[in-house]
């Protein structure tokens, strides 16, 4: 580059080096600056650099003038705080229903929001059970896919896979495609869930995008419009297990004082507690009833308990007798 264009693009190195290298509490001194900019075979005096510094605070940037001594020159503010780009980083890293490749490469594209120091803060490893390992298995196409079907407002096919005894993905239905009609896109415990009208049998059915290949849409199929589809809304107020669907029914469950936190985490804010002897917890929750929310339960041991309905306590021992079963 000839030295008319560096001196043209000059204002440009100083923002990333100001970006890069400094915030409210790290800044950098004018001859940190003429340094900086020398490492990028840009020279510059100091009153270049204060016109450049004006030309950026008109275009915005807010660079701030910090007197310290020496003086020093740092972008404060930024349209993340480090705790935002972190918490973005572990909702990546815990998402499941991505690559490794892609929760990585999504990572370092946050990472540019941030200054080199933060930076390292951001290198954060989580470990997630059970991660799409192949690029070719990421749900986000089929998303993607849905997201478009229900935009145009026609149907969508695909096949869908279950797990056999080999541990291996198979398609179900010998490989037959599902034709449905999109509804809308979920996301819980870590997967996308699609809730779609299922043509061939007339109701409404939960899918998991994880699960689906071969995904394609039926654009000169227009989508199946009924009242039961009109009146379709996602309903976060009775708390399934695994989207496994069932009777919506309000359960009381008892806890031990020192176990409350199991039902806060299950239920968070939806758990409505009653008045307490002080020796367990009682609180009212809505729940899909399924042998999945029956499994929760079982698996807490006698630290929760289910009292009431009597008729679901009841359906509860039932569940476990035909566990106990040979």
């Amino acid at each position: 580059m000839t030295y008319n264009n560096r001196a043209k693009v000059k204002v440009l190195y100083l923002w990333k080096i100001l970006r890069e290298e400094t915030d409210a509490e790290h800044g950098l001194t004018m001859s940190q600056i003429i340094e900086r900019l020398a490492e990028y075979d840009v020279s510059a005096e100091r009153k270049s650099i204060y016109d450049d510094v004006k030309a950026l605070r008109e275009f915005g940037i807010d660079v701030k003038t910090y007197q310290r001594n020496p003086v020093e020159y740092a972008i404060e503010r930024r349209d993340f705080t480090l705790d935002e780009l972190m918490l973005m980083v572990d909702a990546i890293q815990s998402c499941r229903s991505i690559t490794e490749n892609q929760a990585k490469m999504l990572v370092i594209n946050i990472k540019q929001l941030a200054n080199n120091r933060e930076q390292a803060l951001l290198d954060r490893r989580i470990h997630v059970q059970g991660r799409i390992k192949s690029k070719s298995e990421s749900a986000l196409p089929a998303v993607d896919t849905a997201h478009e079907a229900i935009r145009l407002r026609c149907k969508m096919e695909f096949s869908y896979r279950k797990i056999g005894v080999d541990g291996k993905p198979h398609e179900t239905r010998k490989g037959k495609k599902h034709l449905v009609t999109p509804i809308s896109v979920s996301y819980e415990d870590g997967f996308y869930y699609l809730a779609a009208w299922n043509e061939a049998h007339d109701n409404i059915t939960q899918y998991r995008f994880d699960r689906m290949a071969r995904v394609r849409i039926l654009e000169d199929e227009p989508a199946t419009r009924n009242s039961e589809i009109s009146h379709y809304c996602y309903d976060d107020s009775a708390v399934m297990f695994g989207r496994f669907n069932g009777e919506e029914v309000t359960a009381t469950l008892a806890a031990d004082a020192e176990k409350v936190e199991i039902i806060t985490d299950r239920f968070g804010k939806a758990a409505r507690f009653l008045d307490s002897n002080g020796t367990e917890a009682r609180a009212r929750v809505r729940v899909c009833k399924s042998e999945q929310f029956f499994g929760w339960v079982a698996s807490m041991g006698k630290h929760v308990r289910i009292i009431a309905p009597q008729g679901l306590v009841e359906e509860y021992r039932s569940y476990l007798q035909y566990l106990l079963e040979d």
